[in-house]
């Protein structure tokens, strides 16, 4: 199924074998020539397609599906737990605050008003980033987590749109530690994007 940069982090990350299939999200065709929105109705959010025939949707739950399986590799905290909950915080801040804020930047259609609003908002929540990675490694602390997969694949986005780094520099940091990970680096490798952070 169609697996977008994080969960394919993630999936590397965990140590799982996996086949992995592009979609166009234009035509909605996967690689092989199926249609995409038979799989999937949404038509441009991930699927995992499970073992028992089962496909699970949304990179969020997605990420944290897979976490949950390798429960030895940390990649989430356990349920029931207020880490747990500080996860899910960050999945839902990155996902409205971040992710849906940079649509604007990436459609041709939208008034310049409308993406300068947008990277102004972007800007904010990126130094509301910056502040709680002060003094630490990861987001929630001592782990990497899947949350952190999430916020490189996001933060990647900046350069396409002309939102520098360089004015949070514990951004530019934690960038750098997250592309050092090698799940990460096979994961840009195999997506082609490896030699776009160098």
């Amino acid at each position: 199924m169609h697996v977008p940069f994080t969960p394919h982090i993630i999936l590397n990350e965990g140590g799982f074998i996996f086949d992995k299939e592009r979609v166009d999200l234009a035509s909605k065709k996967t690689e092989t020539g199926a249609d995409y929105a038979a799989i999937n109705a949404d038509g441009y959010v991930p699927s995992l397609l499970l073992d028992d025939g089962q496909v699970l949707t949304e990179g969020p739950a997605i990420i944290q599906y897979l976490a949950d399986r390798v429960p030895e590799k940390k990649l989430a905290p356990a349920f029931v737990t207020l880490e747990r909950y500080r996860l899910m915080q960050w999945l839902n801040f990155i996902s409205t605050e971040l992710h849906k804020g940079f649509s604007p930047l990436f459609n041709p259609q939208a008034p310049e008003l409308c993406k300068a609003v947008a990277a102004a908002q972007i800007g904010r929540s990126l130094g509301t980033v910056s502040r709680q990675l002060k003094g630490k490694d990861w987001l929630l602390g001592e782990e990497f987590t899947v949350a952190d997969a999430y916020l490189f694949t996001v933060l990647g986005w900046g350069g396409h749109v002309r939102i520098d780094l360089d004015e949070w520099p514990s951004l530019k940091t934690y960038h750098r530690r997250v592309f050092d990970r090698p799940a990460v680096r096979t994961a840009m490798d195999a997506e082609g994007i490896l030699q776009t952070i160098k």
